[in-house]
């Protein structure tokens, strides 16, 4: 008997011995601002952005902590957020029954686990980033510090399964199933999907293109099927200049119409130094009958804009930006002192200091 257990200790042992090791890290991002709006709206909150959203305010615009583990075929990661960007990004988040809405989950940026089912292929089941456009929610990670309105009116965050596959150096595919667009909790029987393709063409040449297909109506409402699509391009001509551009197109048929938008930006960054920057921005954002973008009023959502920035990386993991930025509507849609749509323009200006761990 002692020889047995003696046997199945060792056993034991050598399949502890012989299994990886996890493989932990931890990383932390920290993002502060102030924004100053010209039109000085009241209450301080400006609109159409979910970034450095309160004017004449020092704030936090999003503070984050990831923790992601790897091992063998085995990964996960969990990052936990606060900021105004997180406040205004969950406000639209479905409240559906007692256990739902943003209350919890905006403080979730990602939970996720997942398993390699082949080399280069990885299924992923939880809360994850979203998969639609050129830029991230980290603002360290795009050529501008805001936010253009083509990434600003696609999903940031969303919820469910997805296959991520990296069929050769410089493709990688991806297919999603989820909740719906930039939702966690589902308010509806249907699910959404969509699909990413990522190609490097060449050294300093990739493009992208994604799509995506789901109904958007809460449960109850009549079915609106939404067709979303977008077509991305990223070069580098030269070592110190990066040109990126972007066009979205939707659909969302309606009971008894079909409703269109669209959205274009291009931006170009300069390298000045090693650690100095300039970045200009150009962009169109066309939602006449308010599908993604809501303002209340007959004219919709037609709105041209620029913007240009001035970026200086400082020692140990910071960033200092500066950008300023203006808009121009069609209509009156944009707050100031007098109401929450008192103007056809807005500008402000910007500038955040981040720092990354």
């Amino acid at each position: 008997m002692l020889a047995v257990t003696c046997g199945l200790l060792a056993l034991t042992a050598s399949r502890s011995d012989s299994a990886p090791s996890p493989s932990l890290t931890v990383s932390a991002y920290v993002d502060l601002y102030y924004a100053l709006d010209f039109a000085h709206p009241l209450p301080p909150q400006r609109a159409y952005t979910t970034q450095a959203v309160r004017h004449n305010e020092a704030n936090v615009n999003l503070a984050a902590a990831t923790f992601s583990v790897l091992r063998g075929r085995a990964r996960a990661r969990l990052t936990l957020q606060a900021g105004t960007s997180v406040q205004a990004n969950y406000a639209a988040e479905p409240q559906d029954g007692p256990t739902s809405g943003p209350d919890l989950s905006r403080h979730l940026q990602e939970a996720f686990a997942g398993i390699r089912l082949g080399a280069g292929l990885w299924l992923d089941g939880g809360i994850t980033l979203g998969s639609l456009g050129w830029e991230s929610w980290m603002s360290r990670d795009n050529p501008t510090y805001t936010r253009s309105l083509v990434a600003e009116y696609t999903p940031y965050y969303e919820s469910g399964i997805r296959l991520v596959w990296e069929a050769a150096p410089g493709l990688v595919v991806q297919g999603h199933l989820m909740n719906g667009w930039q939702k966690i909790s589902e308010d509806n029987a249907a699910k959404s999907a969509s699909v990413r393709v990522d190609l490097a063409l060449a050294p300093g040449l990739a493009v992208a293109a994604a799509g995506f297909l789901g109904n958007e109506q809460p449960r109850g409402a009549p079915r609106a099927t939404r067709y979303f699509g977008q077509l991305m391009l990223k070069t580098r001509p030269h070592r110190d200049l990066l040109v990126q551009a972007q066009l979205d197109a939707g659909r969302q048929r309606l009971p008894d119409r079909s409703a269109h938008w669209w959205g274009a930006v291009g931006i170009a960054r300069l390298a000045l130094q090693r650690r100095l920057a300039l970045v200009a921005r150009v962009e169109r954002f066309a939602d006449p009958e308010q599908v993604v973008a809501s303002t209340g009023t007959p004219e919709g959502f037609l709105v041209n804009g620029g913007s240009v920035g001035f970026d200086m990386l400082g020692p140990e993991g910071l960033l200092w930006r500066t950008e300023l930025r203006g808009l121009r509507a069609s209509g009156r849609i944009f707050p100031d002192a007098t109401g929450p749509a008192g103007r056809r323009t807005n500008a402000a200006l910007i500038t955040s200091l981040a720092l990354t761990l």
